[in-house]
């Protein structure tokens, strides 16, 4: 009886650490993404760079804008607000005035939980979307775990903000919906320009269309479709939310 050459079992290729994964997004975005697709899911890394730089840009706006300040431009270039607080009561305004200030304050503070409660949603209608239409096999973690690593560009655009901020931006003009020059629409006035081509210039950014690159690619690799039907799906989500921004601000504007 002849001997039967047993051919030897490939080791799978040790996962990438968590700084590896970061640093690969920019890099060598690929990578990140075949270590999520081989079942590496863990995401709470980006989780916690982006709650760090979020609150970095809490403090630099509390403690050179002000938030009262950041309040008050808010009514400033939403021209209806103004109209409706110039005819209100003083104690009305003043309630208003401390309204809104709790709930911008608020928001900065729980920006964390926001951010995972915003990509939980997201990654329920794009693994939907890339299983059911595309016809691919992407798990919901897989997913997850993808649109947190493929959004660490947009601390680059936090931490311009932080820059700008600290170069001596003047408190009066600042935007905090629009706090870095990484759009069209930051390099318009706000107050002079139609409200939804203004929404619509904002979309048009440049770490967000980075974002969404990495997310179609990274969609499509881990669940086992062409790149372009990732492509497709993200950017198809991304075109109606804007559609619907832009409707919106010509309603409200």
């Amino acid at each position: 009886m002849s001997d039967v050459e047993v051919q030897p079992v490939a080791e799978h290729a040790p996962g990438l650490s968590q700084w590896q994964r970061v640093s690969n997004v920019f890099t060598a975005p690929s990578k990140t993404f075949e270590d999520i697709k081989r079942g590496n899911k863990s995401w709470w890394m980006p989780f916690v760079i982006f709650t760090l730089v979020g609150y970095i840009l809490f403090a630099a706006v509390a403690l050179k804008i002000g938030m009262q300040q950041v309040v008050d431009n808010q009514i400033h270039l939403n021209p209806k607000q103004e109209e409706r607080m110039s005819q209100a009561t003083p104690e009305q305004r003043e309630m208003s005035a401390k309204i809104s200030l709790y709930v911008t304050e608020g928001i900065f503070l729980a920006n964390p939980l926001i951010l995972l409660a915003a990509v939980a949603i997201g990654t329920l209608g794009l693994w939907g979307t890339i299983n059911f239409v595309f016809g691919g096999k992407a798990k919901y973690g897989s997913i997850f775990a993808v649109w947190m690593y493929a959004s660490l560009p947009g601390i680059l655009k936090v931490l311009l903000g932080v820059i700008v901020i600290y170069a001596g931006t003047a408190p009066e003009s600042f935007n905090i919906k629009n706090y870095a020059p990484t759009n069209l629409g930051a390099f318009l006035n706000p107050l002079e320009t139609n409200p939804a081509l203004y929404s619509l210039a904002s979309s048009i950014d440049v770490i967000t269309i980075w974002t969404l690159i990495l997310l179609g690619m990274g969609t499509a690799m881990v669940a086992g479709v062409k790149r372009n039907s990732g492509y497709i799906a993200v950017f198809g989500w991304w075109a109606i939310f804007v559609l619907i921004g832009v409707g919106i601000a010509a309603v409200t504007g």
